[in-house]
């Protein structure tokens, strides 16, 4: 049986966990949605890799530094699965239960990359 398995339950956290330890340089918030859905709104300081770069194997962002990596998608399925390819590969990842939606639901900033207000798509 291998240390770490692709299917391997990961932690969660909740968007307000996920912001809290972001904001407090703890954590590195992982956005892993298609390139639209990142561009029309993603949180604040987000680092961007799609699941299909994961999958890939491809290394993290170099901004993802030593910190533990929180990763996000629209409603939790895809950084669910992020969590799980990264834990696989060593690194130290949870999952952000409820995605971008629950983020914004919860009052939390969405912005474009030019600082506006974003949505989530």
């Amino acid at each position: 049986m291998p240390l770490f398995s692709r299917n391997a339950p990961v932690g969660e956290l909740t968007v307000t966990e996920a912001d809290e330890r972001v904001r407090n340089g703890v954590a590195m918030l992982l956005d892993v949605r298609e390139a639209d859905e990142y561009a029309a709104g993603h949180a604040p300081g987000a680092v961007w890799q799609t699941l299909a770069a994961v999958a890939a194997g491809a290394p993290l962002p170099e901004a993802v530094g030593d910190v533990p990596v929180l990763a996000v998608c629209r409603s939790g399925n895809r950084s669910r699965k992020a969590a799980q390819l990264l834990s696989a590969r060593g690194v130290r990842a949870v999952n952000v239960t409820g995605g971008m939606r629950a983020w914004a639901a919860a009052g939390l900033p969405v912005r474009t990359g030019t600082g506006h207000d974003g949505y989530v798509i």
